[in-house]
């Protein structure tokens, strides 16, 4: 059969990140940040033969989250990645992330970008979606959730509505942890209260309770009609998570203590949580978050699709992964996009009837807004 490929190497010739300030729809609030803004690191890869793939590596609230921040993102980028990959064969998306692997210890994010750009290159390359490279997709729609996060329940209630009304959003994760347990719980009640029957609840309270804290108020939120717990401890406390899991009939949910499919391992072997949260971000990138939902499936585990509030590239290139997923039973929460007031895309990412439609488009099936990219950047 015939290919119109060359037989020779597709070479890497340049990457280019960019920093992005965009304001955000409201403030968003978290146990350790309130984000009044996002900021993107987008990533061009430019090939030799013309094509260009685009990544994306986003973080929340700078360094309050975690240990990487876009500046560090971006120096990684520019620094130490750039040099290691210009030259290699832009084709080869395993070679090129095992040798950043070997040079580059951690930074997770700026290697989801890069892993991200070689798969949309490679697919715009073959004319096939990003999703098509990672095995194919099992679903061609993924459902989303909405975070309310204002910290008003009376503001959050209206705003679960709203949502409930278009149709966008019918599941709502609750951000708790940053006010006292008995207030973050009175919180929950009401909105669960006014929403009734027509939604489902779920909370983040982002590693901000003790486990003797988790222990005491866990059934107060069961009461209260959530459906699933996310990461209530620190990431660092696996058996403390082990003993929530197994103590409580609610499910538990796993994310900043499952970053890779190593953690999965851990977590699975040690029974510490029931679902994990996938995010490409955290893992390396769309491949690597394939084999962390491997190592979940194998163990049983549910899988949901997290976000680090991405715009729309990094939430599509999340979506082409976890529409590849065989076990994402607990569905997504790819609204990043829509938390920000613009985007640097041609066509942003939307939700209808409940559902983020996945691209059948080569690649990413994302592009770039020239205008909207020099008008949002930081250095502009």
């Amino acid at each position: 059969m015939s290919t119109n490929l060359p037989t020779e190497k597709i070479s890497i010739t340049s990457l280019e990140a960019v920093i992005v300030d965009l304001p955000t729809i409201r403030e968003h609030k978290l146990a350790m940040t309130t984000m009044q803004r996002q900021t993107l690191v987008i990533l061009r890869l430019r090939c030799e033969d013309g094509i260009e793939g685009l990544g994306e590596a986003t973080t929340i609230g700078g360094l309050a989250y975690g240990d990487q921040s876009p500046e560090t993102i971006k120096l990684a980028l520019d620094h130490y990645i750039a040099p290691l990959v210009t030259g290699m064969d832009a084709r080869s998306v395993n070679a090129v992330m095992a040798h950043v692997g070997k040079a580059v210890q951690g930074n997770a994010l700026a290697k989801s970008a890069l892993e991200t750009a070689l798969l949309d290159a490679q697919g715009k390359r073959l004319g096939v979606p990003v999703h098509a490279l990672l095995g194919g997709a099992v679903r061609n729609a993924l459902p989303v959730l909405w975070t309310l996060a204002s910290g008003d329940s009376a503001r959050d209630i209206a705003e679960a509505k709203q949502m409930l009304e278009v149709k966008r959003h019918n599941v709502f994760k609750l951000k708790i942890g940053k006010r006292t347990p008995m207030e973050d719980v009175a919180h929950v009640a009401a909105i669960k209260s006014a929403l009734g029957d027509q939604a489902q609840l779920t909370v983040d309270i982002n590693q901000a309770w003790s486990e003797a804290i988790a222990t005491r108020h866990i059934p107060d939120l069961v009461d209260a009609g959530v459906m699933l717990i996310e990461q209530p401890i620190i990431r660092t406390n696996r058996r403390g998570m082990a003993r929530l899991t197994q103590r409580f009939e609610v499910p538990m949910m796993a994310d900043e203590g499952v970053q890779n499919a190593v953690d999965a391992f851990d977590y699975a072997a040690d029974g510490a949580c029931s679902v994990i949260a996938l995010k490409i971000a955290k893992s390396g990138g769309p491949l690597a978050t394939m084999r962390t939902a491997t190592v979940a499936h194998a163990a049983g585990i549910g899988c949901y699709g997290g976000t680090l509030l991405e715009g729309t590239i990094g939430s599509i290139a999340s979506a082409h992964a976890f529409a590849a997923c065989e076990n994402l039973e607990w569905g997504t929460e790819l609204f990043g996009p829509l938390l920000v007031k613009d985007d640097i895309v041609v066509e942003r990412a939307t939700v209808t009837n409940f559902e983020l439609a996945v691209p059948n488009l080569p690649g990413l099936g994302v592009s770039i807004d020239e205008d909207k990219l020099a008008f949002y950047r930081r250095d502009r």
